[in-house]
């Protein structure tokens, strides 16, 4: 009787530390997944600041060539300051929508003026904008799938078992607003 209950403590024993070493492995995982997606949402945060550091050298360089277009400079100015001030993700995402329409139109509105198209500083802002354009869309589709892959760790079994315990939470995509889903309209 002592041997057999002996074996069914070490037994127990065993079933304990594999549930703990399991636990553990979980946690890590899971703090690991979390802290990518912070990183991805800093590298959105990066590439934000560097359109909204570019935009002032933007409005100066087509401000005198552009002196019946005050509007359009107004809107990418206020769409700036929005940027600046957002703290959620949601208000981020909305403010650099915004920006990214004013960007449209000034560079629309500069087809009008064959100098302005033709002056190197211009020229090279454009192409820095672009080139950050493109880098803020990677750095969404990162960002999102750094959520993807966290909530999908956190939702299947047995990890949802401990991540509830451990207070994980799903994290929210970084989603194109509805109006900017619709295909553009081209007319000649």
């Amino acid at each position: 009787m002592a041997l057999l209950e002996t074996v069914m403590w070490v037994v127990f024993g065993i079933i304990v530390i594999v549930v703990l070493l399991f636990a553990w492995s979980v946690y890590n995982g899971l703090i690991r997944k979390k802290n990518k997606v912070i990183n991805a949402l800093a590298q959105i945060d990066v590439q934000l600041k560097r359109r909204t550091d570019l935009i002032p050298n933007l409005i100066e360089s087509v401000k005198g060539y552009m002196k019946h277009e005050r509007g359009v400079l107004t809107e990418l100015t206020k769409a700036r300051t929005s940027i600046m001030k957002a703290k959620s993700l949601e208000k981020k995402a909305k403010a650099s929508n915004q920006i990214t329409g004013a960007l449209k139109s000034i560079f629309a509105v500069a087809e009008n003026y064959p100098k302005l198209r033709a002056n190197e500083n211009f020229l090279h802002l454009q192409e820095e904008l672009s080139g950050t354009e493109n880098k803020i869309a990677y750095s969404r589709q990162y960002y999102n799938d750094s959520v993807m892959g966290f909530n999908i760790s956190i939702q299947i079994w047995p990890n949802s078992f401990f991540a509830r315990r451990m207070g994980f939470k799903k994290k929210d995509m970084f989603e194109v607003p509805a109006g900017e889903k619709k295909p553009v309209k081209v007319k000649f």
